[in-house]
């Protein structure tokens, strides 16, 4: 399927269709959480695999936890220290306040449209991430989707970045 907003939409309807199971840390991602590290995160929207057994490892082994700031579709998004209160952004979102401090993370977990095995991502179309991943060069990228998400291959755009991994409620997928 080439057409991303038919795929988008198809992805999504599976990704909401699909509950009750959960994710769990896999040693190689929590080799990644060292004390004093930066995990950034995010909260879940429209039937997005909840990270929050994540978060809780990476809280334990130390680590900050940051989470994305989104102005609006063109504005670059902004990783902010998650340990204040949140508010509700734009898109449905629930974010650090405008003041939080700016973090830059060492790891990046990216919740996900669709994925394929060679560590191409399919986002919600605003490149929110891709700008990210390109402002962080050296966090490590971690895509976190349901099973059903995946597709046996993506076309990268080239300003797409890939991740170093996928994480699904089934299995760890390193590209």
């Amino acid at each position: 399927m080439t057409d991303k907003r038919a795929l988008r939409a198809r992805m999504r309807g599976l990704r909401l269709g699909f509950t009750g199971a959960t994710v769990s840390t896999p040693p190689a991602l929590h080799a990644r959480f060292v004390p004093g590290g930066i995990v950034a995160s995010y909260m879940p929207i429209a039937g997005e695999i909840d990270p929050a057994p994540l978060v809780a490892a990476a809280r334990g082994a130390g680590c900050r936890i940051a989470l994305p700031h989104v102005v609006d579709r063109p504005t670059p998004i902004r990783f902010l220290a998650a340990d204040g209160p949140l508010v509700k952004g734009p898109f449905g979102l629930t974010q650090p306040a405008t003041d939080a401090e700016r973090l830059a993370p060492s790891v990046i977990l990216a919740p996900l449209v669709a994925f394929d095995r060679a560590g191409n991502r399919l986002g919600w179309g605003a490149g929110h991430y891709d700008r990210a991943f390109a402002e962080h060069p050296n966090a490590w990228r971690v895509g976190v989707a349901w099973s059903v998400q995946e597709v046996t291959a993506l076309t990268p755009d080239p300003w797409d970045v890939p991740l170093h991994a996928i994480l699904t409620e089934k299995e760890w997928i390193e590209p």
